[in-house]
C-alpha cells in the first residue's frame, strides 16, 4: 500500500522518535540526543542514539539506522504498512485508504513538485539576465551577497507571459501551472495569466527541501500588494509552512539558536549574519501547527517582535496560541527589537553583535504574559487587582499539561504577592524558626514615609524622561531602545508606546509634530502634566528648544546628559526593587543564604533613606 507523503510527514511531525523508541528502550538525554542500550544486541555500554531533530535512530553496535516506522518494523516484526497503521493509530490519526483516485492524486503531486522546481530554476535564471537587472540591484541594495542569493535560490518573475511560455515549452501543461499556483484564471473567463509578475521571488520549500510555493516582492510602482504568497495548493498551505524550515533543521542540529522572524528578508539577513536557524511564518500570525513544527527544531525558540504596542500585541497572540500546547521543557522566548526596527534593518545598522545582544536578552513566556497583563490596566483599586488575578487565572486555565499549569499558577501567585504586598516585610506568619526576631523588623526609621516618597520620586523621574523626549524627540534615535526597557506606570507606558509608534512612522523628529500627534490621539492630560512647571522645575534640561536655544548638537548636550542620568537612576531603582523583594522573601526562610540576602536588602534600604535625605539628583539639574 502506498501512503501519501504528506500523511507520513504529518505522523513524523506529531511523533518524536524518542516517544516510540522510549517504549522499548530506556533512554537518557545527552546534549541534543538520547542514548540507551541497543534493542538489537546485548551490550553493557550504550551505543544506541536517538535524534528527534533529525528524526532518526542509529545503533552503532548493529549498524541499524532508521525512523519511527523502521524501528517499529524491526522491533515488532511488522511490514511497512502495518507499522504506519500502528503508529498512526497510537496518535489517533486515520489512515487514508489507497484508491485509484488516491494514486492519481499522488501522481499529480509529483507532477506539481516537478513543475515548481522547473519554475524555480527559470526564475533563478531570469534574475541573472538583463530582464532581472532591477531585481538584482534591489537585492544588492539590501546587502545580499551572491552566495546568499544562490543559497536561498532567489529569482525574478518577469512581466507578461514569459513565465507561462517558458514552462509550457518544457512540457508542463497549463492545468498543472494553474494547480501549482503559477497561473491564475480571471473570473471573467479570459485566458490565464502569470500569478507572479515583475517580482523578486523567494522559493518556499517543505521540511524535506522540495519547492512547494513562492513569495514575491513587487518591483514596480503599481497598486498591487508589495508582498504576495502562492495561493493554497495541494502542496502549499501557508498556515502550516515556515520559510527556511529545511535549512533551519540542519542549523539547529549544528547548535544554532532557532529564531522566528517576521518575513523573508529578516530570515535572509539573520542567516547572512550567522544566525542560521532563522525561520518565518508567511504573512500571518504564528499558528499552532507552526509552533509544533518549530518545537521539533528547538525546545525554546526565540520570537522577534517590535518593541512598540503592535509588537506587544503580536507577542500576546503568539503567547495565547502557545499556552494550550506547552509541555515540560517546551516553551517560547521573546526578544523585543527597538521600535521601528526589524532584524534586517538592525543588522544593517548594528551588525551581528547588535542582533546577538537583542537575542541574548530574550524573555521567557511567563514574563511576557505577566508584564502584558500587569501593565494593561491600572491596578489602583482592589477590584482592578482582582481583575488582574482573574486574567492571569484565565491564561493558566488554557494550559493543558498539569505539571506546567501548576508551575505557572505558582509563579503568578508569587508575582501577585510581590506586586501587592504594600510594603509589608518579612513573613507575618513566620515558620516557627524565629526568623523575624533573628533578622529584626523590615520597618526601620522613616520606612513608612520612605515607601511613598520613593514611589513619588521615581514617578517624577519617569515624567522627566518623557518630558525630555516630548521637547527633544530627536533624542529618540539614540535613547529609543533604553526608553523601551524602562519600567513605567501604566499611564506613562501608554504614552511611551504612542511615542514609539509616532517615531516609527514619522518623517521628522520635531517637538511640535510629536505634541500635535499626541494631542490628536487622546493624550491631552499627559502632555499638559509633562509640560507643566510642576515637572519642568525639577529638570531644566527637559525644557523645550525655544527656551534652551536651537537644536544644534552642542545645544542638545544638557538634554542628552540629563536624560542619560535620569534613565540610569530609574534603571538602578529597578534593580533595588528586585533586591528588596528578595530580602522580604528571605525574611521568612531562616537559612544562612536567606540571611545574606536579607542584609543585602537592608543595605539597599539604607541607601534609599540616604538618597531621600540627600535629595534627588535629577532635581538638582
Amino acid at each position: 500500500m502506498a501512503f501519501p507523503p504528506n500523511f507520513l510527514d504529518e505522523i513524523r511531525t506529531r511523533v518524536p522518535v524518542s516517544d516510540v523508541v522510549g517504549k522499548r528502550v530506556k533512554l537518557q538525554k545527552r546534549g541534543r540526543e538520547f542514548v540507551g542500550l541497543s534493542p538489537f544486541n546485548n551490550e553493557k555500554t550504550p551505543s544506541f542514539t536517538v535524534n528527534d531533530q533529525k528524526g532518526f535512530y542509529h545503533c552503532f553496535s548493529s549498524g541499524k539506522h532508521g525512523d519511527i516506522f523502521s524501528f517499529v518494523m524491526a522491533t515488532e516484526g511488522l511490514s511497512f504498512p502495518e507499522a504506519v497503521e500502528k503508529v498512526a493509530r497510537d496518535v489517533g490519526m486515520e489512515v487514508p485508504q489507497e484508491t485509484a483516485q488516491e494514486r492519481v492524486r499522488m501522481e499529480k503531486r509529483a507532477g506539481l513538485h516537478d513543475a515548481l522546481e522547473a519554475a524555480c530554476k527559470l526564475f533563478e535564471r531570469c534574475l541573472t539576465e538583463p530582464v532581472g537587472a532591477d531585481a538584482r540591484a534591489y537585492l544588492e541594495s539590501r546587502g545580499l551577497d551572491q552566495e546568499t542569493i544562490r543559497r536561498f535560490r532567489l529569482g525574478y518573475a518577469p512581466q507578461g507571459k514569459n513565465t507561462q511560455a517558458a514552462l509550457e515549452g518544457t512540457g508542463i501543461t497549463e492545468s498543472l501551472l494553474l494547480e501549482g499556483g503559477l497561473l491564475r484564471r480571471p473570473d471573467d473567463g479570459r485566458a490565464p495569466y502569470s500569478f507572479f509578475r515583475d517580482r523578486v521571488l523567494f522559493p518556499i520549500s517543505d521540511r524535506r527541501g522540495r519547492i512547494i510555493g513562492f513569495g514575491g516582492r513587487l518591483m514596480g510602482e503599481t497598486k498591487a500588494a508589495k508582498y504576495i504568497n502562492s495561493p493554497d495548493t495541494p502542496l502549499f498551505d501557508k498556515g502550516r509552512t515556515l520559510y527556511n524550515l529545511a535549512s533551519a533543521r540542519q542549523a539547529s542540529h549544528d547548535g544554532h539558536s532557532v529564531v522566528i522572524a517576521e518575513g523573508y528578508m529578516d530570515v535572509i539577513a539573520l542567516d547572512q549574519a550567522g544566525f542560521k536557524g532563522a525561520v518565518a511564518p508567511l504573512g500571518t500570525a504564528l499558528t499552532e501547527v507552526q509552533i509544533e513544527e518549530v518545537w521539533r527544531l528547538a525546545p525554546e525558540p526565540i520570537l522577534c517582535f517590535d518593541g512598540d504596542a503592535a509588537g506587544a500585541r503580536a507577542a500576546m497572540r503568539a503567547a495565547n496560541r502557545a499556552l494550550p500546547l506547552l509541555k515540560p521543557g517546551r516553551s517560547l522566548q521573546f526578544a523585543y527589537l527597538p521600535s521601528g526596527e526589524d532584524p534586517d534593518s538592525l543588522i544593517a545598522e548594528h551588525g551581528a553583535a547588535g542582533m546577538k545582544k537583542i537575542l541574548s536578552s530574550a524573555r521567557p513566556l511567563v514574563d511576557v504574559i505577566w508584564s502584558y497583563e500587569q501593565t494593561r490596566k491600572p491596578l489602583d483599586t482592589p477590584e482592578r487587582r482582582a481583575d488582574l488575578e482573574s486574567r492571569l487565572h484565565q491564561s493558566v486555565s488554557e494550559i493543558t499539561d498539569q505539571g506546567v499549569k501548576q508551575h505557572y499558577r505558582q509563579a503568578f501567585r508569587e508575582r501577585v504577592w510581590q506586586a501587592f504586598r504594600n510594603g509589608r516585610g518579612g513573613s507575618g506568619q513566620g515558620r516557627g524558626n524565629g526568623t523575624k526576631e533573628r533578622f529584626g523588623p523590615m520597618e526601620g526609621p522613616l520606612h513608612g514615609n520612605l515607601s511613598a516618597n520613593v514611589v513619588a520620586m521615581r514617578q517624577r523621574r519617569q515624567q522627566i524622561v518623557l518630558a525630555t523626549i516630548l521637547n527633544h524627540p530627536v533624542l529618540l534615535d539614540d535613547f529609543g531602545e533604553r526608553l523601551a526597557q524602562l519600567s513605567l506606570t501604566p499611564e506613562l507606558d501608554k504614552l511611551r508606546q504612542e511615542i514609539h509608534h509616532w517615531h516609527a512612522n514619522s518623517h521628522g523628529l520635531d517637538a511640535v509634530g510629536l505634541k500635535r500627534h499626541l494631542l490628536g490621539n487622546g493624550f491631552d492630560e499627559q502632555v499638559k502634566i509633562l509640560t507643566s512647571e510642576e515637572v519642568l522645575s525639577h529638570a531644566a534640561f527637559a525644557r523645550e528648544a525655544s527656551e534652551n536655544g536651537d537644536c544644534e548638537p552642542e545645544a542638545l548636550a544638557p538634554a542628552r546628559e540629563g536624560l542619560k542620568q535620569t534613565m540610569a537612576l530609574l534603571s538602578r531603582a529597578r534593580r533595588k526593587e528586585e533586591i528588596l523583594a528578595q530580602g522580604r522573601a528571605a525574611a521568612g526562610e531562616g537559612t544562612e543564604e536567606s540571611e545574606r540576602r536579607f542584609f543585602a536588602s537592608r543595605q539597599v534600604m539604607e541607601e534609599e533613606v540616604a538618597e531621600m535625605l540627600g535629595g534627588d539628583e535629577s532635581d538638582s539639574e
